[in-house]
């Protein structure tokens, strides 16, 4: 059977088994004709030290929410960074994605008071450039997926971003932007606490000839157990973590990203749907189409706390004995070249939702370190490349 390039990522099969996430043969490339959207907060580090990583964390899970509230949940694939976010989306869908992200840059500067940067680069630019874009798609559950994604393409659209006159012939204006649909956007539990001592925003690629495998199996043996298989070890969301607290520390932002369009009715309808989900969870009721029971086992499947974005991205709970083992063996790995890595430590970590449809199990949950998480990790991985780089 044939499949139209717009068809891709929903045709694309599925694989369970994350263990499998480095066998690089099973990546497919996308379509020539589609398009990456990229967008990060500038001088995010800035807004991280004065205490507002939770506000930035909402802002690159709202570029993911306005775009795939505009284009179906199907049709995209993604990837969140923490202080901002990727989307790949085909040729059909570039004008409605491009105006929801115009839509969030916009919101961030008026309501958030932040400086969100956007752009949409076509796939062949990138492979022109010498990057490319291939992709599996990963099912946390039935219905959800997240993009596995390599080739290099995103990192390049990344540097092409953040340098004003690459950008210049593909950045998304927000000028004339229209507010863009971010239901289902929310942050209503309290940041996560370590059960083992640290919070570990990890973010590593092979190199030198090694294998995504062969480097998971060297830090399985400092770790105890392998962070790509071992789901019970690096699950972020189970119960005994959640937090919720009445009203939630989180409700301000939601209300003014996600009910922009009225801030009042927005605190309204938010501290209702509060109050009803407070008597679900301290009684297990199912009220409406929430099920807390259904929805607190979806929820510790439905994270993204390991991914592949061109590197693999990890958010682990780890020991303090673990972590200096695992710090000593990467700096020595590095030093010898045989990967990259960056890494930023917290005791807590941060989850924000994205929820479409809770009645059919429609929801995902994006999750970081505290204090900069995966932001502050890629900074250091940046220095680290680049420092190769520069040697040769």
């Amino acid at each position: 059977m044939t499949v139209s390039a717009e068809d891709f990522y929903t045709e694309l099969p599925s694989f369970s088994d994350f263990s499998t996430v480095g066998v690089l043969d099973e990546y497919r490339p996308v379509p020539d004709d589609w398009y990456v959207l990229v967008a990060d907060i500038v001088r995010s580090t800035d807004a991280v030290a004065a205490g507002r990583y939770k506000d930035v964390n909402m802002l690159g899970a709202a570029v993911i929410a306005g775009v795939l509230n505009s284009v179906g949940r199907d049709r995209v694939p993604f990837v969140f960074g923490g202080d901002g976010a990727t989307l790949v989306v085909p040729a059909t869908d570039l004008a409605a994605a491009s105006d929801a992200l115009a839509g969030v840059v916009d919101l961030a500067r008026q309501v958030m008071e932040l400086e969100l940067r956007a752009a949409a680069i076509p796939v062949s630019a990138l492979r022109e450039l010498g990057g490319d874009i291939r992709l599996r798609k990963y099912q946390l559950s039935p219905g959800n997926h997240l993009a596995m994604i390599i080739g290099d393409g995103l990192a390049l659209a990344d540097r092409i971003l953040k340098d004003p006159d690459q950008v210049a012939p593909y950045a998304i204006s927000a000028d004339r932007a229209e507010l863009p649909p971010l239901e289902g956007l929310s942050c209503r539990w309290e940041p996560l606490p370590s059960q083992e001592g640290h919070i570990v925003s990890l973010i590593l690629k092979p190199a030198g000839g090694k294998t995504l495998p062969g480097l998971m199996e060297d830090i399985a043996a400092r770790l105890g157990y392998n962070p790509l298989s071992d789901d019970k070890k690096v699950r972020m969301a189970e119960g005994k973590r959640l937090k919720f607290r009445f009203p939630p520390t989180g409700i301000r932002s939601e209300v003014l990203l996600a009910h922009a369009h009225n801030h009042l009715r927005g605190w309204c309808q938010s501290m209702m749907e509060n109050v009803f989900f407070v008597i679900s969870y301290a009684t297990g009721w199912r009220i409406g189409p929430f099920d807390p029971k259904k929805y607190f086992r979806e929820l510790g499947l439905n994270t993204d706390h390991r991914k592949v974005g061109d590197s693999l991205q990890l958010v682990l709970d780890l020991t303090p004995g673990q972590l200096s083992d695992l710090e000593n063996h990467l700096e020595q790995a590095y030093t010898q070249g045989g990967l990259v890595y960056g890494m930023h430590v917290s005791d807590t970590a941060l989850m924000t939702c994205f929820v479409q449809d809770i009645g059919n199990s429609h929801h995902i949950h994006f999750v970081d370190g505290a204090d900069g998480g995966l932001s502050m990790a890629a900074a250091a991985f940046k220095k680290r490349q680049a420092i190769i780089s520069a040697t040769g």
